[in-house]
């Protein structure tokens, strides 16, 4: 018998709007799934991202305690014991409290099991700074997460990776951490709702160049196309990567930009010292070092706690401004 043909289905939604239908989604797709969290339920999320699910699909969607512990133990335990279960933390700051349900539980399902059991756990939370946010509330952790075995971790910048990246995230049998930014939350877009579940991974070329490559991920994605924009004016052409899942990680596309433009820099918001972009820089000089024309520039926050000053903020934090100048001073090598 031929393959059903998906007919295609697009539709408009706001960034919180997708995460929302993913959510829709898996509770449908997936019986055993479940969505809990901190005023997830009748409030319909912090953000709007659970709403109308509980009334929709009942008791499979639950407010919780004020006790991330306590949410990913028992996500823990109830992904082990057959069932899918999706949580929420409010704030990616707030992992912190709960590293030992997340790194010595449930990253380690697979591996102290000898692969008897799987732990098919979604937790979605945003992170990063927005001005007048405190210190508390305004960290980029994903190296922390980046660094575990057995963790995949994604970072979505567009409404349609927030639809596409969390339904990955949910059918995959492994945990999975999704970071959010919440500044993207009322960008819109249209998304094929109907498409197929992509597996985790793979890097997108937002704007072709020759001239130098640049990798970044989510929040600093709009600040980088605003810099390769402004560039661009300059003559400078660049190879823009938005790599959106840094476990697993796409660095066959950076090796083959960087192959092309002979230049590299990686761009995040998470301060410098320790950051992802070490790893990338790593792994670019041993796989691509005969490529380079230039050291590899790294372009991420000072190392300092994050002010809620906003001006204060901006002067931490990477802006387009910053990217350009980088940039041009990248090329003079």
């Amino acid at each position: 018998m031929p393959e059903a043909i998906i007919q295609t289905e697009k539709r408009t939604f706001t960034y919180i709007q997708a995460v929302n239908e993913a959510l829709r989604w898996a509770l449908t797709e997936y019986p055993e799934a479940l969505f809990f969290g901190e005023d997830v339920a009748l409030p319909g999320g912090p953000y709007g991202a659970s709403k109308g699910l509980r009334k929709q699909f009942g008791e499979r969607v639950f407010d919780t305690p004020i006790s991330e512990s306590a949410m990913l133990g028992a996500a823990v335990g109830a992904a082990m014991r057959g069932r899918r279960p999706i949580v929420e933390i409010m704030f990616g700051d707030f992992f912190l409290v709960a590293l030992d349900q997340l790194i010595n539980q449930a990253a380690n399902v697979r591996y102290v099991s000898r692969g008897r059991f799987t732990c098919p756990m979604t937790v979605r939370s945003q992170h990063a700074a927005l001005p007048g946010a405190c210190a508390q509330h305004s960290q980029s952790l994903e190296a922390f997460f980046a660094h575990v075995p057995g963790l995949r971790l994604g970072l979505p910048a567009t409404p349609e990776d927030a639809f596409e990246m969390l339904r990955s995230a949910i059918a995959s049998d492994d945990p999975v951490v999704i970071l959010e930014s919440r500044a993207f939350y009322q960008d819109r877009a249209e998304i094929d709702v109907n498409g197929p579940v992509q597996q985790p991974g793979g890097a997108r070329c937002l704007r072709a160049g020759t001239d130098l490559t640049v990798v970044t991920w989510s929040q600093m994605v709009g600040r980088a196309m605003e810099a390769a924009e402004e560039l661009a004016t300059r003559g400078i052409e660049v190879d823009l990567f938005d790599l959106r899942w840094l476990n697993p990680m796409d660095i066959e596309a950076v090796l083959a930009s960087v192959a092309r433009t002979g230049r590299l820099m990686i761009v995040h918001e998470a301060n410098i010292t320790g950051g992802f972009g070490g790893e990338i820089a790593a792994q670019v000089s041993k796989e691509g070092f005969w490529h380079l024309d230039a050291p590899i520039e790294r372009v991420g926050a000072l190392d300092v706690r994050v002010p809620a000053s906003p001006p204060l903020n901006a002067a931490v934090i990477p802006q387009a401004a910053t990217i350009v100048e980088a940039a041009e001073r990248l090329l003079t090598h």
